[in-house]
Parts: structure tokens; C-alpha cells; sequence
């Protein structure tokens, strides 16, 4: 197995400007991703991922995503389904405002008081899910892990688009496929002494397969494709037969 980048958890919030819940998914995430889970989460840009971001996306293939949504049509999350895969979490502002008998939310740009518990209670949600997805154990009395790992260094929030999901973008029929993973399978191949050879590319497809969609009919197609990019990785010329 490739050596792939620490598990963490992907927030992506809703981008709505129009109602203040989606200043609240905003302020929420944010909030779980310098103060609250810092070391264990990283942001998606919504916009981004729309328009075709392959690292956001990727990340969100790959790992657990909580999508933030400010109101029950659930765009954030509705988009992650689309794009990379149903969100292992969801948050919806309004319900989480309902259940706790916050009074109205109000102010895009600046929340009234109800909106600011919103984000408080919003963030604690996201936060307790967060754990829950990477198996881990918070006490709010002790304000830490309760069997905190051997080193926790506290970092800045990180962006998906640079966590270091390894992908690579290779012509498979004639089109653009991104794959996750093969960075580093090219290497882990080259560094076992794998000649490039039709039995090294169905090797290398069964692990890709591990971290990608691949339809069975296109299988072949992908196993060429394989072949010629361990080729030029390895600087020799592809083996087919």
C-alpha cells in the first residue's frame, strides 16, 4: 500500500450569501478548522470544488467529508454527492438552530446574538463529528483527547487543494481520468524493482482499483494506460504483451 497523507476530515460549507444561516456555516467551519480540530481537518472550497477542482475533489473521494449546510436544501452536501461521493457527515444550521431553541438567526454580514450561539453550537456539532469519523475520544471537561496520540503539534487550518492528496491526471480512452493514488504506487513499483510489463500494469490496476472507480469494461483501457504511464515513469518504453 502507498504511503498516503494522515487521515483527516474534509469540512465543506455552503457558500449561500443570502441568508444569514450560510454566514453561520462559515464562521462554524471556520471555527473547527483553527480552534476547535485544527490537526485533524481541512477546508474544501465549495467554489472551487463546482468548478472542476480535482485536489478538492480527490479529497473528498478519498476521505470522510462533513458537508455544513445552512438551510434543508442542502446544496453542500447535495454537490459532494454529485462531484466526489454521498458525505459521511451532514450538518444542516437550521436544524441544529431548532433543536436548540436558538431565537431567530439574523445579519449576513454581522449575526446577531442567536446567530453567534448558532456558530457555537454549529462548530461543537461539526467538532463531535469530526471525532466520531476518525475514532476519537474528546472530554469537554479536560478540553483534550482523552487518549491523545503521541504527537499533536497544533498547525494553521489546511485547504484540500494543497493537503497533499497524491493524484495524477492520465489520457485513458482518449480522455482526462485524475487518479488518486498513483504518485506514489509509481514509486512503491519502481522502488520493488517492477519492470514495466503488461503483469506489473494489472498489478498496478488492482491497486489503483482500490482507490478509484474503474468500470469493469474499461478495464483493459485502464491496464494500457497504466502500462504506458510506468513506462515513462521508469524511463523505458511500455511493454503490452
Amino acid at each position: 500500500m502507498p504511503n498516503l497523507p494522515q487521515k483527516k476530515v474534509g469540512i465543506v460549507a455552503c457558500s449561500g450569501e443570502e441568508l444569514a444561516e450560510g454566514t453561520v456555516t462559515r464562521l462554524a467551519a471556520l471555527k473547527v478548522l483553527e480552534e476547535l480540530r485544527p490537526d485533524d481537518t481541512v477546508t474544501i472550497c465549495l467554489p472551487l470544488f463546482l468548478a472542476g477542482g480535482e485536489g478538492d475533489r480527490a479529497f473528498a473521494r478519498f476521505y470522510p467529508t462533513i458537508a455544513v449546510d445552512g438551510c434543508d436544501l442542502r446544496c453542500a452536501a447535495r454537490a459532494t454527492e454529485q462531484y466526489s461521493g454521498k458525505p459521511a457527515a451532514g450538518v444542516v444550521v437550521t436544524e441544529i438552530v431548532a433543536a436548540c431553541g436558538i431565537g431567530p438567526v439574523a445579519g449576513r454580514r454581522r449575526l446577531n446574538e442567536a446567530g453567534q450561539q448558532a456558530v457555537a453550537e454549529t462548530a461543537v456539532t461539526i467538532a463531535d463529528l469530526v471525532d466520531t469519523l476518525l475514532d476519537k475520544k474528546w472530554s469537554r471537561r479536560e478540553g483534550h483527547f482523552i487518549e491523545p496520540e503521541e504527537t499533536q503539534s497544533k498547525s494553521a487550518a489546511a485547504c484540500a487543494c494543497g493537503s497533499g492528496i497524491p493524484v495524477q491526471t492520465v489520457q485513458v480512452n482518449g480522455e482526462k481520468v485524475t487518479l488518486i493514488a498513483l504518485p506514489p504506487l509509481l514509486e512503491q513499483f519502481k522502488q520493488m524493482g517492477k519492470r514495466p510489463s503488461s503483469e506489473t500494469a494489472a498489478a498496478l490496476l488492482a491497486q489503483i482499483k482500490i482507490y478509484n472507480d474503474v468500470p469493469a469494461a474499461l478495464e483493459p483501457i485502464y491496464q494500457e494506460a497504466l502500462a504506458q504511464e510506468y513506462a515513462l515513469f521508469c524511463g523505458a518504453e511500455a511493454v503490452l504483451a
